[in-house]
Parts: C-alpha cells; structure tokens; sequence
C-alpha cells in the first residue's frame, strides 16, 4: 500500500489514465457498457486523481445536478491500494470542492442490500465509516438484479 500518495484536482479530460483502473476491478466493475458509459462522463467531468511515483493509484468523478446537490458519479482504487487512505482522500477532496461551490448534499450509488455482495458490502461500509447514510433502494434506476442504494450525505 502507498503511503505517499498526492490528490490532484478537479481536472478535465482524464478519462484515459482513469478508465483503466475500472478494468482492475471486475467485482464492482464488470459490464463494459457501464465502462463505456463512464469513460464518456469522465472525460467531461471534473476529477480528482491519486497518484505517487507517475501512476494513478484512484479516481473520484463529481457531477453537479443542480446548485445544491452533487454525486460521486464513479470512483475507483487500485486493487493494490485498497485500505490505504485514497479513497477517504478523494472523498475529502471532492467533498471540499463542492463545498466551494455552495453544495450541500452529496450523493452517491452502489448496489444496494437486497442483493448481498460481499464487495459491495465492503463499499457501504466504507461510505457509511465517512457519514453517508441510505436514502432508499430503488429497483427501477438501474435494474430489478442490481437493485441501487443510494446514500447521501449532507456536506
């Protein structure tokens, strides 16, 4: 695990050095439409990354929906880094930009627990440990099999 990790940003047009680490995380990001999706969303959005030595360790991707309220749209960590801080980093760095730009609540989707997953599990902890809290379940934003959860958090 990286200890001497930097977070840089929001930048613009990054998708090519983010979109990789999706591909390293098959158990959260596994259907290629879903990459395509967000490798076209990345590049417009604004990023925050993590990286040491020339490598990107993590991203985080923000989109505005209106004057109050944002989402963590994508964020991923490399495999190897899990555990090591960047998550937690990307986070507080997203949450202070938005925070600059008079936002109050974040947002953000994962599968949610009517289908148990182990790696998902892991995914709601990890937001519940920095105060997001589930907001409801819904069966119709993404599909009946991947139930989203969505948690919000009031920054």
């Amino acid at each position: 695990m990286s200890t001497n990790f930097k977070i840089e940003g929001p930048l613009l047009h990054c998708a090519s050095a983010c979109i990789p680490l999706l591909r390293r995380l098959p158990d959260w990001f596994g259907l290629e439409n879903a990459i395509l999706d967000y490798e076209r969303q990345v590049e417009e959005l604004p990023t925050f990354l993590a990286g040491a030595d020339g490598s990107v360790l993590g991203f985080l991707s923000l989109k505005q929906h209106n004057e109050f309220s944002a989402e963590i749209l994508v964020m991923a960590v490399h495999p190897e880094q899990h555990r090591g801080g960047i998550g937690r980093a990307l986070v507080e760095a997203a949450e202070t930009h938005a925070r600059s730009l008079g936002i109050e609540y974040l947002q953000v989707k994962t599968l949610g627990p009517s289908r148990p997953d182990e790696h998902y599990a892991g995914t709601r902890r990890f937001y519940a440990a920095l105060g997001y809290r589930p907001l409801e379940e819904f069966t119709r934003i993404w599909d009946a099999d991947n139930p989203c959860l969505v948690l919000v958090k009031r920054i």
